[in-house]
């Protein structure tokens, strides 16, 4: 179900849209940042590159398309990431590019197996890669879309947890924690799961913990505590990506 924007998103909030599952928010991006992609490629290139011709747009889309994926809102502005992404694959193109007296064809990599048959090892191989990815991404979306229905559940959209996310990563932290409060405290855990809201009362009673900082990012503890207390993999590690001092 694709977000429905009353008004433009800042670049940030659509990255963690589309990075949610949202791919009206990733296309919007593509579309709106086409331009952008194209300067740094031609950049990158030192030379006018044509849409439909050269192969660069090709990689430097791809590229973007990463860069959403892979962006965290403690690298500073996604823009910038996402350029420095953009350069790399272009340079890691260009070195596959160019012509090596060494290469190989794939049919100089076909052995005989026992039964007479003709194998290529590196080309099943790659078949293999392939099939995981495609796997992985699809246990992505069906993930993706069954957190969307317990959100829905407790009367939150992607769209207000996009606008909700903590732009800091100071408040993010503290979000994180609050949230981590509540998925390990059983009866906390209980509220959530009856009441579909956070047991403020009980929060506020925790020393360190402040009622207006719970009030500010109800939504996104709320989503934090629901992705902790279901079987949500993927989520989870995008979580824990997103506490200070992570990788990326």
């Amino acid at each position: 179900m694709g977000l429905k924007w009353n008004r433009r998103p800042t670049a940030d909030s659509a990255v963690m849209a589309a990075q949610l599952g949202d791919a009206e928010a990733r296309n919007q991006l593509l579309r709106e940042f086409t331009p952008f992609i194209l300067k740094v490629a031609s950049r990158a290139t030192g030379r006018y590159l044509r849409p439909g011709v050269d192969e660069e747009i090709s990689v430097a889309l791809m590229a973007f398309n990463e860069a959403i994926d892979g962006f965290r809102t403690d690298r500073g502005g996604f823009l910038s990431f996402a350029e420095t992404v953009v350069r790399r694959r272009l340079v890691d193109y260009f070195r596959r590019s160019k012509p090596s007296s060494q290469e190989l064809t794939w049919t100089e990599l076909e052995v005989e197996d026992a039964e007479g048959e003709v194998r290529n090892p590196a080309m099943d191989r790659v078949a293999e890669v392939a099939w995981a990815i495609a796997e992985d991404q699809e246990n992505r979306r069906q993930e993706i879309k069954e957190f969307e229905e317990v959100l829905d559940r407790h009367g939150i959209s992607f769209k207000e947890l996009a606008e909700g996310c903590p732009k800091h990563r100071d408040a993010r932290e503290r979000a994180i924690q609050i949230a981590r409060l509540v998925a390990q405290n059983e009866k906390m855990r209980e509220s959530v799961a009856e009441r579909h809201e956070l047991p403020l009362k009980a929060l506020a009673e925790i020393p360190g913990v402040r009622r207006k900082t719970v009030e500010r990012h109800r939504r996104y503890i709320m989503a934090v505590v629901l992705v902790l207390i279901h079987d949500f993999p993927y989520l989870k590690e995008y979580v824990l990506n997103q506490e200070a001092g992570a990788g990326p």
